[in-house]
Order: structure tokens, then C-alpha cells, then sequence
């Protein structure tokens, strides 16, 4: 009888010590958080102030320079509870004679820049799967030449970006220049990698006549 109690007791004391600790990592994740936030509105003053020196100016009816720079840098900071971050972000300009057709060229040019970042993190998919022995060498091979030849296609599959800021300015020999600053979720963009590998894994198999194994399908569908 003595042992049993004993036995609950300790497993009560491991169950508070167990809580104690994960609620002490959460208000650590809080409290980070919080910094990053603060520090965002800092940096961000510090942002207007030199875009504005820089002869910057925002569209009319727009978000203040201040609030816009704000924005962005509170994406840039946002994390999830694992410290990572929880957007993709794509910062361009582009120069032509007037306004519309450079914010034109430079949302395109930003879309890329997150398209890029999606490469990437397809890469980092084709790399964890021969580590983990689930793709042969020249598998990964021809997967990797596949998404170097067509980056574009990350892109086209691109959802809905999320305008952050977008700013003007008149240049001396009277050409428009605007900087456009675009997020995209992370969850979404690797959803997108992954979509992008799987479909050209079961590519590379139809034309083998086969299926993708048991395994990597356990891979693709977690």
C-alpha cells in the first residue's frame, strides 16, 4: 500500500515538473516575442526615417510610411513557437516611365524572390529524402535539374501574396521608380515545395509504369 502511494506521488511530482517546464518555455516564447516586437517598432521608425531621406513617399490614401515600415518589419519577426519564421518575404524595385508599369514589375520581381526562397526549401526536401534513404542518388539528381530548368514553376503556384509596402518615388531624369515588399506564409510556400517534388516523383514513375512506394507517399501526405 505504501508503494503505491509512493508510486502516485511521484508520478504526480513528474506530471507538475513536466508542466512547470512547458509553461516556463511558453512565457520564454512570449516573452521573446514580445522583444522582437518592440524591436520591430524601433527598427521601423529608424526604416521611415531613411526612406523618407531617400525621397520615398507612399501611395495617396495609403498607410503612413511609418505604419507600412511597422508591418514589415513585424513579419519579418513574426515566429512560430519553434523560433522559426512564419513568412516568406520578397523585397524589389523597378524603374520604368511610369507608375503603374514599375509596381508591375516590381510585385513580379518580388513574387520571384519568394519563389526562389520555395526552391530552396523544395531542395531541402530532395536533400532530407536521400538522407534518409527514401530517394537514390539519381532520383534526387534528376529532380534538381528539373526545378533549376523550370524555376518559374514555383511561382505559377503561388497563391495569394500579401502586399506589405509600396513605395514611389520620381528619379532625376524624371522616370518612376517603386519598391514593392511582399510575405507569403511558410506553411503554404512548403506545402508548395512538396507538392512541386511529389508531382515530379510520380511524373518520373508513370512514365516507368510504376507508383510512388508506400514510404515516400507516408512522406508527401504527413
Amino acid at each position: 500500500m505504501k508503494t503505491m502511494k509512493l508510486l502516485v506521488m511521484l508520478v504526480a511530482l513528474t506530471l507538475s515538473t513536466s508542466a512547470m517546464a512547458q509553461n516556463s518555455f511558453q512565457q520564454r516564447i512570449k516573452a521573446n516575442k514580445q522583444a522582437l516586437k518592440e524591436k520591430a517598432s524601433k527598427d521601423a521608425r529608424k526604416e521611415a526615417k531613411r526612406l523618407k531621406s531617400e525621397g520615398w513617399t507612399v501611395d495617396p490614401g495609403g498607410l503612413p510610411l511609418e505604419k507600412q515600415c511597422d508591418r514589415w518589419f513585424f513579419y519579418q519577426d513574426d515566429i512560430n513557437d519553434d523560433m522559426e519564421p512564419n513568412w516568406y518575404t520578397g523585397s524589389q524595385s523597378a524603374i520604368a516611365e511610369n507608375f503603374a508599369a514599375a509596381k508591375m514589375q516590381a510585385t513580379e520581381l518580388a513574387r520571384l524572390e519568394i519563389a526562389a526562397s520555395i526552391g530552396t526549401e523544395a531542395t531541402g526536401i530532395v536533400d532530407n529524402l536521400i538522407a534518409n534513404k527514401m530517394l537514390a542518388n539519381d532520383q534526387a539528381a534528376t529532380i534538381t535539374t528539373y526545378m533549376s530548368e523550370n524555376k518559374t514553376i514555383f511561382s505559377q503556384k503561388l497563391g495569394r501574396v500579401t502586399q506589405v509596402m509600396v513605395l514611389n518615388r520620381v528619379l532625376k531624369n524624371n522616370n518612376k521608380e517603386v519598391q514593392v515588399r511582399l510575405v507569403y506564409k511558410t506553411s503554404e510556400a512548403k506545402e508548395i515545395a512538396k507538392q512541386v517534388v511529389r508531382e515530379k516523383l510520380e511524373s518520373d514513375a508513370k512514365q516507368l509504369g510504376q507508383e510512388l512506394n508506400d514510404e515516400l507517399k507516408a512522406f508527401f501526405d504527413n
